[in-house]
Formats: structure tokens, sequence, C-alpha cells
């Protein structure tokens, strides 16, 4: 009974939905289904295409070192086919519903993207379905997604790389840190442990209903309710293992180092890192805010006003239990010790001097206005609500506009000053060689050579 009114609701809702209902991007029409899995719709004035994206609650994050590539590795197997026709036939088959599709595995879930034509929204549905549910683990299909991490996930060094300190990874210098801070897994996992048996039990323990949540943005079908009700609301729940406690940072890591990332070369790219401090109820909207506002003051410096990097950025990213605001440049070698400098110097004058009260009104005007412009058309729209599933509640997302509001100058100058006061740590990204250091190396080894020659044509005159 409760299913039918949930239907009828939802049908109601679809018939009448006003563009008023459809312009505000954060009202939803999201229900637990009664297995657990939660549904999160959004009916647009965008006809005939239909945005799918299903979240699966497990990633990179539930599992060590040692496995850390099993989510990513089952992502692949399911797209490898469910009948003798393999992935081709699978491919195949959504491409004859004019559909695309495609799948990523990131720290805290996997998630399965649709992009539809509206009259076939309920077929890509089922094939999805049998995709998750219909392929078979077979050892064949498992090497040949092993061999798709292989090449994603680029090759390992060679002997003389390592012995010059290049880590198998091939990431960015924030990664680097995080490795050497115990939050990161310093090296590639091998594949090698992962096998059928770990697998099976993944897709059996994480791959339940009640760790589903499956969006839908766009021209949706008036008759989808029923059919969600009857196809997902099927799919059995369960019980999940205990959530991984992510790993704490060691405190152990060199102020700085250089990084070798291959043999010759004239660039270099300049890192500095820090951990981002906890700094109260608006860090995010605070931490994000500060970052617009120096990725404007260090492009201003380094590229407008010295010529020293035409790209420089400003991120934030994550890993294990901390939070990580970097700074990068790529710079020309012989650029480096004077971009280094030209950093702290800036970091330093705008904390003594304080932010400009009137770029900070400016960046916010941007932030404020990114929401509404990013959020445009059903593909956008989904992937927002993908990565805000943190902020959803009763069928609204939370808006985040009101955290930016609140956030002034005297806060971010706070920010910026705490930011200093933590650990930082530079990394510098080059080729062993510069290409003048590689003739230089070039005319020592003919010196050798002749010399060597020379000695030896010595040698037989005197026999």
């Amino acid at each position: 009974m409760r299913a039918a009114a949930r239907s009828l609701a939802l049908l109601l809702g679809l018939m009448l939905c006003s563009p008023l209902w459809a312009a505000d991007h954060l009202k939803v029409e999201g229900y637990p289904l009664d297995n657990g899995l939660q549904l999160i719709l959004k009916p647009t004035a965008e006809r005939g295409h239909v945005s799918i994206r299903l979240v699966v609650g497990v990633g990179f994050d539930q599992f060590d070192c040692s496995h850390k590539e099993m989510p990513h590795l089952l992502e692949h197997l399911l797209f490898s086919g469910i009948d003798e026709s393999g992935e081709a036939g699978l491919e195949e088959r959504m491409q004859a519903l004019g559909g695309d599709w495609n799948a990523f595995t990131r720290d805290s879930d996997t998630t399965f993207v649709i992009e539809v034509p509206a009259a076939n929204q309920r077929a890509a549905l089922d094939l999805l379905l049998a995709a998750l549910f219909n392929t078979e683990f077979t050892a064949e299909r498992i090497d040949a997604a092993k061999r798709v991490i292989v090449h994603e996930n680029g090759e390992h060094p060679a002997a003389w790389q390592r012995l010059l300190g290049a880590s198998s990874k091939r990431n960015d210098a924030t990664e680097q840190v995080a490795a050497e801070l115990g939050q990161a897994c310093a090296e590639q996992d091998s594949l090698e442990r992962l096998d059928a048996a770990g697998l099976e039990r993944l897709h059996e323990q994480w791959y339940v209903a009640n760790n589903m949540t499956l969006i839908m943005v766009g021209d949706l079908d008036r008759r989808l309710p029923a059919y969600l009700e009857r196809r997902f609301g099927e799919l059995p729940p369960g019980p999940m293992p205990e959530l991984r406690e992510l790993p704490e940072s060691t405190g152990h890591a060199e102020p700085e180092r250089t990084l070798t990332t291959g043999l010759v070369g004239d660039t270099a790219q300049v890192n500095l890192i820090f951990t981002e401090p906890w700094v109260g109820e608006l860090d995010q909207g605070t931490w994000q805010l500060l970052r617009d506002y120096l990725q404007w003051a260090v492009y201003r410096d380094l590229r407008l006003e010295h010529g020293l990097a035409y790209s420089p950025t400003v991120e934030r990213s994550a890993y294990g239990s901390s939070s990580f605001f970097s700074i990068s440049a790529e710079v020309a070698r012989d650029d480096v010790a004077q971009t280094e400098q030209r950093l702290h110097d800036l970091l330093q004058r705008l904390a003594r001097d304080g932010m400009d009260d009137a770029t900070v009104d400016r960046l916010r005007s941007v932030a404020l206005a990114r929401q509404n412009w990013t959020a445009q058309g059903n593909s956008a729209l989904a992937d927002t609500y993908w990565s805000s599933l943190g902020s959803y509640e009763e069928g609204r997302f939370a808006d985040p506009a009101p955290e930016l509001r609140k956030i002034h100058t005297a806060q971010l100058d706070a920010a910026l000053n705490l930011l200093l006061k933590q650990p930082s740590y530079q990394r510098v990204e080059q080729p062993l060689l510069s290409t003048n250091g590689l003739y230089g190396v070039g005319a020592v080894a003919v010196v050798i050579l002749l010399l060597a020659l020379v000695g030896l044509i010595s040698l037989l005159r005197r026999r």
C-alpha cells in the first residue's frame, strides 16, 4: 500500500510538474524504496533526454593498499558482457538504445553513468541491471579487466627511476606527500592478489539495495514510478561490512624533495602543499573561497606580472583522514628558485596585509553564479546531485549560497594565517637532466671516449 501511494504521488508530480518547480534545482522528488534503495528523481523541461547515475556506496577507501583496486576492477568487470557476445555485444545493446554509458570509481563510491533518449530510459535501466547482476566472473574476463587498469594507471617506473627516487604512482605531488604521511598508498596495487573470490565477496556485500542511490534527471517517463518499484524494489538488501577507518597522519614527511619524472626536459613543476586545518562551521565555504582568492592572486603574480608560469593552479584534495591545500606551477627549470620565492613572498604579504575586500566580494559573486551555471542541463544537474549526496535530506539538497554569503575577508585572513602555521611541503617535479645538461653529459662522454681511444692507440704503438 505504501509503495502504491508513493508511486501515485510521484506520478502526480511528473504530470503536474511546473516550470517553477523544475527551475528550483535543489528540490527533487526523493524517497527510499522498501528495500532501502534511495531514489532521487528530477523532471526537467529538457525534452527527449534522461541522465542516470546509479551510485553504489563502495570505493577505494574501503580497502587496504594491497587490495585498493578491488572496486575499480569490479567496475570494469561489470562491463565485460552478460552472454557469449561479451563486452562488444553489451556495448552494442546500449548503442541500439541510442545511449552512452561509463562508470567511475572514487574514494567513497562507484557510480554508473548513463545518457539515454527519454523513450528508452527503462530499457537502459534494464540493461544496467543485467550488467550489474548477470555478469560472470571468469578468469579470462578478470585478466582482461586487470590489463585495462594497468593501462589506466600507467607502467611502473624502470629500475633507474626507482634509484633516483621516482614513485610507482603516476599521480600528483600531493599524493606523494600523503603517501609519506601514511595517508595514501606508496605503491600501486599490483593486482596479483585480486581474484574471483574477492570480487564475488565485494559484489555480494556492497552491491545491495540499501547501499545504492538512483539519480534520474530529465524527461522522466510517467510509468517510471511503477517500474522502479517493481524492478529496483526487487533487489535484495543486506548487511554491509563496517566502514574502514581512514588512516591518520604519521606527521613524518620531508619538508623539501625533488621528484624525478623523466630523463630529459627543460620544465619543472613547483608544488607548495599544506595540510588543511578545520576552521569551524563555515569550513567548506571558507576554504573554497580562499582557494578562489589565491588562484587569482597566484595567477596575477606568476603569469601576468612576472611571466613565470602560464597556468598556475590552487587545488584542494583529500587523502585518508586529512585535507590538503596545494599551489602548483609549471615553470622553466631555471626559474624554480625564483618561483618558490615569489610564492613565499606572496603568501607572507597576504598574511601580513590581509586580503582585499573588493576582490573577496567579486570572487564570492563568481562562486554564487557558478552554482547556477554549472547545473545547467540534465547531465550537469545529475552530476551536481551525485557530488552533493552528503547534503541531501527529505527531497532537497542543501543550498551552499547562504554559507558563502556569511564568509567575509576577516574569516579568510584568519584561515590563511592558520594555514601558514601548518607544516608545509615543497615538492619540485622535474626530469633528471635539462637539455643543456644532456649536452654536457654527452660532451664529457665524448671526451672520455676520445681519451680512451688515444690511450688504446698509444698502448698498441708501444707493442
